[in-house]
């Protein structure tokens, strides 16, 4: 399915419940069945009429000269064509999504201009070390082994979610659920680590092992999900969720804290040392108070995932 098939079942529904499948973050998965759905007005066309912040004196003060004599904040996101995530509005070219909403919130706070600039996963990772971007709001979780190079400001709850074709009947609450199945992830992502933290167990216990299929792009596994080449896809909740409520095909069947057994976050991700985590945290924790992060959250169906403060460099997922 292309990304312009993806666009036009979304543009078909003016007002578009979002299944905002947040996990419980005390244990390794939640109920099998997705939580009842928000619903969300979604534009997805190029003028987004994004929630806007005021500038905070006392907060822009945080940054860095540099950034400050250079007027903008420069950020890198994927806009790979996952909704809700970061994906292009119906003209093909500009970039929407939650991701870019909540810089904008960041970048207003700290009275800069919002430079988006769209990059591969790989090239996102080299761009902040290097300098090129000044931070990256792409749904990246926090890890202890990114924190050795990167700092974080954390703005959201990592959630992954399990997704399947209805006929298949499928309910994952578990490990032993996806003993013996053909399960799709995106390599070098924290899913593909819980998924195997998942089939270590399950070969511990004599059970089938998973049968790992690796995926880069949406369109890709939700094509191999429709074949029946795939039992089920183990993705980040938000983009998977958005997917089954433009395709009846499709559902949630269970959903896992995005570290397993460890509270996951997903964070801003800037050059370790650079000086601007500080500012970003605050600026977050000043749009989490005036309400305004609540308003992109619930625009994009994702209230669930809501964090209550910003915290740099918590507890990451553990190194593999």
């Amino acid at each position: 399915m292309r990304r312009a098939r993806i666009l036009a079942l979304v543009a078909a529904i003016p007002l578009l419940a979002l299944t905002a499948c947040g996990g419980s973050g005390s244990g390794d998965s939640t109920a099998g069945a997705a939580p009842a759905p928000s619903a969300a007005a979604v534009n997805i066309g190029p003028d987004q009429k994004r929630v806007r912040a005021e500038k905070v004196d006392a907060i822009a003060k945080l940054l860095p000269p540099t950034i400050v004599a250079e007027g903008k904040l420069t950020v890198g996101t994927t806009g790979d064509g996952t909704p809700p995530l970061s994906f292009r509005a119906t003209d093909d070219k500009t970039v929407i999504g939650v991701e870019p909403d909540i810089a904008q919130l960041v970048a207003d706070v700290l009275g800069l201009d919002l430079n988006l600039q769209t990059t591969s996963w790989e090239n996102l990772f080299l761009s902040i070390k290097t300098g090129q971007y000044d931070a990256g709001f792409s749904n990246i979780t926090v890890t202890e082994e990114r924190k050795e190079i990167y700092d974080f400001a954390t703005y959201r709850v990592d959630t992954l979610a399990f997704e399947a074709l209805k006929s298949k009947k499928l309910k994952v609450s578990g490990p032993a659920d996806v003993a013996g199945l053909t399960i799709g992830v995106s390599p070098g992502t924290n899913q593909e680590e819980v998924l195997r933290r998942w089939d270590e167990q399950n070969k511990k216990e004599g059970k089938k092992p998973v049968k790992f299929q690796y995926y880069q792009k949406a369109a890709d596994f939700f094509l191999a999900l429709q074949s029946g080449r795939l039992d089920a896809y183990l993705g980040p909740n938000p983009t998977l969720a958005y997917h089954v409520v433009t395709n009846p095909l499709f559902e949630i069947v269970g959903n896992v804290n995005g570290g397993g057994t460890i509270p996951a976050q997903i964070a801003a991700m800037t050059k370790k040392g650079s000086g601007l985590v500080e500012a970003y945290s605050a600026a977050l924790n000043e749009v989490i108070t005036n309400g305004k992060y609540a308003e992109v959250l619930k625009r994009w169906g994702l209230t669930n995932e809501s964090l209550p403060k910003s915290e740099i460099n918590p507890q990451g997922l553990p190194k593999s």
